[in-house]
């Protein structure tokens, strides 16, 4: 194998997903033979606080608050931007047409206007690399889910699921932040912000919603303000959507769910499929263990139908030294996205599954928006094309 090429990533951001990143670039090692070495080299945020954790990243040689600073430094490849929704469009397009190579934070814009408006960039700038992140789906068991999909195993499809569920907003008395407010986090709300997470395996298999519906909850209208004082809180906490899409050219019915107030979840991942012909269940809340669905000969008793419970082990997308039959978790989930995203930049992916593309996120825009417009008219509505 040839030497790896030489990677300096920027980060711009450094609250908790800018630290996930920088730990998961000091664990680059643990992958094997990959075409990538990358280095953290600088960070920006305009909190000059937030980057002291960065002092002890030995090469990181430049903290700025200013997000251009970093933009116009040479030796900068690929930025990484966790900002709020209604900053990505600014910083995505100016990271763009500054020839950097960009991993963008979900949603990829507050709305579809941002999201096409940073695709317009992309257009314009023909040597770009623009990937969105979306970590969940890269556990081992995930994989194998969607591996288990590709195989042909199902059958004709019945039904498919995919969802996000967190508790994080159970407490009424939580204080009011960004993501809880309409201008800042956009329209879409808790589909903005978790929504990618449960698109991000339906679009990469090719299931496109046709038609949907859409229904969604603000349950807490209003949150403690700076002062102690209740203020609005404008945003969706809650939203199912179920659609009809097709597998094979067969009708089927696709459903995910994001949501903020799912008493007992704290950050949980699940994936589902069901056929004909088999079946396929995973959940990051049993992250080794994978279900699948088979009839099966029974000794004595014949032909019955069983869902049979299999450890996925620690293998993902790429190879590392950890044992196969380790767990994995979601530091885990990290690395392999940025293994995934890394190796595609290198050119070097081939067929692994890779990180969510710029016309997919602008595409999970259209979704939510018809999803509000279903909740509005109470009907099932068609996808914009």
């Amino acid at each position: 194998m040839t030497a790896p090429r030489r990677v300096n990533v920027g980060i711009v951001g450094a609250g908790l997903m800018g630290r996930e990143i920088a730990a998961a670039l000091r664990r680059w090692p643990a992958l094997i033979d990959h075409p990538v070495d990358p280095q953290l080299v600088a960070v920006c945020d305009i909190n000059p606080a937030a980057m002291e954790w960065f002092d002890r990243i030995d090469t990181v040689r430049l903290k700025t608050t200013d997000y251009h600073e970093l933009l116009a430094d040479p030796d900068v490849d690929v930025v990484y931007i966790a900002v709020r929704h209604d900053l990505h469009e600014q910083l995505y397009v100016d990271t763009i047409r500054a020839g950097k190579a960009l991993l963008a934070e979900k949603p990829f814009g507050i709305d579809g206007a941002a999201a096409d408006a940073v695709l317009r960039a992309i257009d314009e700038a023909p040597a770009s690399f623009v990937r969105v992140s979306s970590e969940m789906p890269f556990f081992p068991g995930a994989q194998w889910a969607v591996d288990y999909v590709r195989s042909g195993a199902l059958g004709r499809v019945i039904e498919a699921k995919c969802t996000f569920l967190h508790a994080s907003d159970l407490d009424t008395a939580k204080p009011l932040n960004w993501k809880r407010q309409k201008q800042f986090c956009g329209e879409a709300g808790v589909m903005n912000d978790l929504g990618m997470h449960t698109w991000h395996v339906p679009l990469r298999l090719g299931w496109v919603p046709e038609r949907l519906v859409g229904v969604l909850q603000d349950i807490v209208t209003e949150r403690p303000g700076p002062d102690g004082t209740p203020v609005p809180c404008d945003t969706w906490d809650n939203a199912v959507i179920h659609s009809w899409t097709t597998h094979d050219g067969a009708p089927f019915v696709l459903t995910t769910e994001t949501k903020r107030i799912a008493p007992g979840e704290k950050n949980t991942w699940e994936f589902e499929a069901i056929g004909m012909d088999g079946g396929v269940r995973f959940s990051t809340k049993n992250p080794k263990s994978v279900e699948v669905f088979a009839v099966v000969d029974v000794p004595g008793v014949g032909r019955e139908q069983s869902w049979q419970r299999i450890d996925a082990g620690s293998q993902a997308v790429w190879p590392t030294v950890t044992g196969a039959n380790f767990e994995t978790g979601f530091s885990d989930s990290i690395l392999q996205m940025w293994a995934a995203f890394l190796a595609e930049f290198a050119g070097e992916l081939g067929e692994r599954f890779g990180t969510v593309r710029p016309e997919e996120a602008a595409l999970t825009h259209r979704i939510f928006s018809a999803a509000i417009a279903s909740h509005e008219q109470a009907t099932l509505v068609p996808l914009e094309r």
